[in-house]
């Protein structure tokens, strides 16, 4: 299945190996570069060696882990580029999660001013959000993608078959975001997704609603690719999200991203009943299905004001206001709410009753 977009050309496939080929047959790339992790190296990177295509490819091997998306990784990968002579010719392919996408492709839009990559995702959360979408960047100071550009691959490959190499948790990450993306576009989207068994994976069916997923993330990048506006809905359970995912980093019990945004859509479900008056039903039903998708994290009250904090420091704001994407009701977004301190505290207390 091929997902026109403006931007990138998105792939929907169960033999990634053959339509690779093809793209690559038909392309003139001076070089290619792949960067993996230890993890795709050893469990991914054999599906793709299948092909001879690959014989020569450039492995640029990373650790994984939220920690090493970093400036430093980067230099490295620049740092290999230029040993090994790569121009603005050559091709980057990331194979791997959102770390991997998001890097690499920072990597190669900033190494001699732009270098064309393709994304290869290989996690659930990373084939229905990281690897579309343009958004590339790395962590600074321990703030999420607190540094990054806007930049699309030339190509997007998703494979659900990747996805057989996850555990549990992880295939829960991505979950969250596709929940997130039904939340925004509407109630029917969101009842059919939560009808499906992710505890019990059907890859067949898994790969639809993928494509379902990310054709509702694709109309929000399509109609403002550089989030001026509408596209911020995609951010819903992210304000909250992201401080989560910044505070666990520093803590011995990292969450992963669709974790803490699982949480974060709590949190912004509850704001959005307070400010924008979302039905509490609807409400209910939506926090019912998290609760009982996802683990509670426990939030010591000590460090509340830590997570506060935290918020302050998100993209989304300017200035002194805390903007927020809130919903109105499935599908009905409100984008750029002001939430102010003693709101951000009412909902963390709020989600320490449940």
């Amino acid at each position: 299945m091929k997902i026109e977009t403006s931007f990138s050309n998105i792939i929907i496939t169960t033999e990634i190996q053959s339509v690779i080929k093809k793209f690559m047959d038909e392309s003139d790339y001076s070089n290619i570069f792949m960067l993996v992790d230890e993890n795709t190296k050893k469990y991914c990177l054999p599906v793709l060696e299948k092909n001879d295509l690959f014989d020569d490819v450039n492995i640029i091997e990373t650790v994984s882990g939220e920690s090493n998306k970093s400036i430093n990784t980067v230099s490295k990968i620049w740092e290999f580029l230029t040993q090994h002579n790569a121009d603005r010719y050559a091709l980057f392919i990331n194979l791997g999660g959102g770390i991997i996408s998001d890097m690499g492709g920072f990597a190669a839009s900033t190494f001699k001013r732009g270098m064309d990559f393709i994304n290869i995702p290989t996690t659930l959360l990373s084939q229905v959000d990281a690897s579309i979408g343009g958004k590339t960047g790395i962590n600074f100071l321990k703030l999420k993608n607190e540094i990054g550009i806007f930049n699309h691959p030339k190509y997007v490959f998703i494979d659900s078959r990747f996805l057989s190499t996850l555990d549990k948790r992880n295939i829960l990450s991505g979950w969250a975001e596709m929940i997130k993306h039904t939340l925004i576009f509407n109630q029917q989207d969101f009842e059919h997704l939560t009808q499906y068994k992710i505890s019990n994976i059907n890859y067949k069916t898994l790969n639809q609603l993928i494509a379902r997923s990310v054709q509702i993330k694709n109309h929000y990048v399509e109609t403002d690719p550089l989030e001026k506006g509408q596209r911020k809905a995609l951010n819903f359970g992210h304000t909250f999200g992201h401080a989560f995912e910044s505070f666990f980093m520093k803590q011995k019990n990292n969450l992963l991203h669709g974790e803490a945004v699982a949480l974060g859509m709590l949190c912004e479900i509850f704001l959005s009943k307070k400010l924008c008056g979302f039905p509490a039903q609807k409400m209910e039903q939506v926090v019912n299905y998290l609760l009982n998708t996802y683990p509670k994290v426990n939030i010591p009250e000590t460090d509340i004001v830590n997570i506060i904090e935290l918020i302050g420091h998100d993209k989304k704001n300017k200035g002194a206001d805390i903007n927020v994407t809130l919903l109105e009701d499935f599908g009905k977004i409100k984008i750029n709410q002001h939430c102010r301190k003693n709101d951000m505290l009412e909902t963390l207390k709020w989600y320490n009753t449940l």
